[in-house]
């Protein structure tokens, strides 16, 4: 590793960087860790004795698939936990989006607002629906959508007519909206929902990471007309596989759950489907260890926050980057600690992940930007600014709920 000086070509500017900066960076994740003597992934999922407990009960019961006493018991305990009146637990996060769409009123061709900078699938999800992503940028503080130029955006590319927002290049409806509340950190919800509100859209909360985030004391998932979060086994709590679809209306939520359940007309004995539906309940093995799990998760949430305060107080001596924290009146759950670089080092994020990784710290990149990806590439979108800068500067760095022990 090279110790001196040395002048790179950054963003069309002379910047001087120290490349000795990647081994500050190196010992300070080290002693964020205490010296790790392992691999350490980015994020494994904290099991324990009462996972085991429950998912043998259910193995018991012999009630393993999409019908047992788990699966509703995870549903109340979810709508309780967040505040939502109802819950609706299905087989993973991108089923939850993808109903959820499609209870919000999306149909075929028409267009749904989503951000550039989150996983591929946000955008699927809108693609299952007929719907063509419209991809939108993300703001510095939060790595959410940005509200203003989300706003100014639409005032010069939609007209209304017929009630509806209307994409005058393409002539397509704008229907929803999807902000994504990235690593866990919770969005401009407020400003965003007065941009869906002035634009007459629909707007669907994707959820997935931040279980145990809170905006102005409510619950992410629950501010639009339906959320979707995940239990991935890479999420704050897992269920191996699984999503869960939140929303305060009754109806949607029994709609949902008989869409989910191949749209099954409810009977004794009988088989009738009056629709095409889709089979996507959660199975009652997978709701076991979820409902153990809920009961840890103010546990892991203290993890998570103190993990958050070990590496602040390593990182935050180091010029030229920033720690990702929660917003003003929000509580995160600290899904994954995440390094943003400042533009003039953006330069070394590839280095910083080769040291990082090659110590047995496992750290990755943001996503590529969705918008930039095959199937996605010839969508509608505004200009991308700070989503492509962001891309290139951020460093996701293990968040395991206990490696603060």
């Amino acid at each position: 590793m090279k110790t001196i000086l040395e002048t790179i070509n950054c963003t069309n500017k002379k910047v001087t960087i120290s490349i000795k900066k990647t081994d500050q960076i190196l010992e300070a994740v080290k002693a964020a860790l205490r010296e790790p003597q392992k691999f350490l992934p980015l994020h494994e999922p904290s099991i324990g004795d009462l996972e085991k407990q429950f998912v043998n009960d259910c193995i018991e019961s012999t009630f393993v698939s999409s019908v047992g006493k788990y699966v509703d018991r995870f549903e109340e305990e979810i709508a309780k936990y967040t505040g939502a009146k109802r819950a609706v637990a299905v087989v993973n996060g991108t089923a939850a989006l993808h109903i959820s769409l499609l209870l919000a009123g999306v149909k075929q061709n028409e267009e749904v607002l989503v951000p550039g900078l989150t996983f591929v699938a946000t955008a699927n999800a809108v693609s299952y629906c007929g719907a063509v992503p419209h991809f939108v940028d993300a703001e510095e503080d939060s790595l959410g959508i940005d509200p203003s130029k989300l706003d100014d955006y639409l005032a010069s590319i939609s007209e209304f007519a017929g009630g509806c927002c209307i994409n005058k290049d393409t002539g397509r409806k704008i229907s929803a909206l999807v902000p994504v509340h990235i690593f866990g950190h919770p969005c401009k919800i407020d400003e965003i929902l007065e941009v869906t509100n002035k634009y007459k859209l629909e707007m669907v909360e994707d959820a997935a990471e931040s279980l145990g985030s809170f905006h102005k004391g409510k619950h992410t998932g629950t501010l639009g007309k339906l959320g979707a979060i995940s239990f991935n086994g890479n999420k704050i709590i897992t269920t191996g596989g699984g999503g869960v679809i939140l929303t305060n209306d009754e109806t949607l939520a029994d709609y949902a759950k008989y869409l989910t359940t191949t749209a099954k007309v409810l009977h004794k004995w009988e088989y009738v489907h009056d629709r095409v539906g889709y089979n996507y309940r959660m199975p009652n093995l997978n709701a076991a260890l979820g409902c153990a799990q809920l009961n840890r998760l103010p546990e892991l949430l203290r993890s998570k926050r103190d993990l958050f305060g070990k590496y602040q107080e390593q990182i935050s001596p180091i010029d030229g980057l920033r720690l990702l924290s929660e917003p003003p009146n929000c509580s995160s759950n600290y899904w994954l600690q995440t390094i943003i670089l400042d533009e003039a080092n953006l330069a070394l994020r590839d280095e910083i992940l080769a040291i990082l990784n090659d110590a047995g710290l496992m750290s990755r990149p943001a996503w590529t930007g969705t918008h930039k990806l095959k199937p996605f590439k010839d969508c509608p979108r505004m200009k991308m600014t700070t989503t492509g800068s962001l891309e290139k500067r951020i460093i996701n760095l293990p968040s395991s709920s206990f490696l603060n022990r």
